[in-house]
């Protein structure tokens, strides 16, 4: 049964748990969350947001900043279009099919705004600039999906890495300018939806299968190494003092340790 629109999404939580979760995973539900916040938008934002020009130094730690956000979009990119193959159901088939669709638009919606902060080419830019712990987090990510290792993969990229951008790009939309917070802000409603898929997704599993909560710990243990180090490289290269790096890196554990995974 595909989510009709008819009554407030509030009302989802009064349904049974299995259609709450053949509701939420459709692409129907996803019409309505997207058209909700996209309407009337360009490459994802508001128009008619001032948008002066940068400080040079200013602009230079932006740009940085969302070449790097592309590395992590363009992770999930490939690991979600990767996962469908082998989800294990059809609603998570959907599902990935919906959150394929929302990395892509991400990305393009970074690389656009690059383009506007005059980087003539943004895909080289990219290559320049990213993270060396964030493209070994995406081969580790995509490594887990050539394998089809579906609980590790979508561990590392529905919880771990949607709870680092979530984080960041929480963090970084209340000091960033108007163009670049709008775009922030609209995002974050995705990776919400995204987190919740692998929240859910995994808590189920883990109920069935106790013995895979040790194997996850594991491999949590290996990428936060790389992912609280992208956390002080953005918040240094933002601006940020050590108690908002300290902010950001908490903001993220929690978002994991809600699953269990200890550190």
């Amino acid at each position: 049964m595909a989510y009709s629109g008819e009554r407030p999404p509030d009302d989802l939580h009064a349904l049974a748990p299995e259609r709450f979760y053949e509701e939420v995973h459709s692409f129907e539900f996803w019409f309505q969350a997207v058209e909700g916040y996209l309407a009337e938008t360009s490459h994802g934002r508001r128009g008619g947001l001032p948008d002066p020009p940068l400080e040079p130094a200013d602009r230079e730690r932006l740009v940085t900043a969302l070449c790097n956000y592309c590395v992590g979009e363009t992770a999930a990119l490939e690991g979600a279009s990767g996962l469908i193959a082998c989800a294990p159901t059809r609603l998570a088939k959907i599902f990935l099919s919906t959150q394929v669709v929302d990395e892509g638009r991400h990305l393009e919606v970074f690389l656009h705004r690059l383009r506007e902060l005059g980087v003539a080419d943004p895909e080289r830019e990219v290559e320049r600039r990213a993270s060396r712990e964030l493209l070994q987090f995406k081969d580790r990510l995509l490594q887990l999906v050539a394998r089809k290792d579906w609980n590790a993969a979508i561990f590392a990229q529905n919880v771990i890495l949607e709870s680092l951008e979530f984080a960041v790009f929480q963090d970084h939309a209340q000091t960033a300018d108007p163009v670049t917070s709008d775009l922030l802000r609209r995002i974050i409603k995705d990776e919400r939806r995204h987190i919740g898929f692998g929240e859910n997704e995994l808590g189920r599993r883990l109920t069935a299968q106790p013995e895979e909560r040790r194997r996850l710990e594991i491999i949590r243990r290996e990428l936060d190494r790389l992912v609280l180090r992208a956390v002080e490289d953005t918040a240094r290269l933002l601006g940020a003092t050590k108690d908002e790096e300290a902010r950001v890196g908490r903001a993220y554990v929690e978002s994991v340790e809600r699953l269990g995974f200890l550190r």
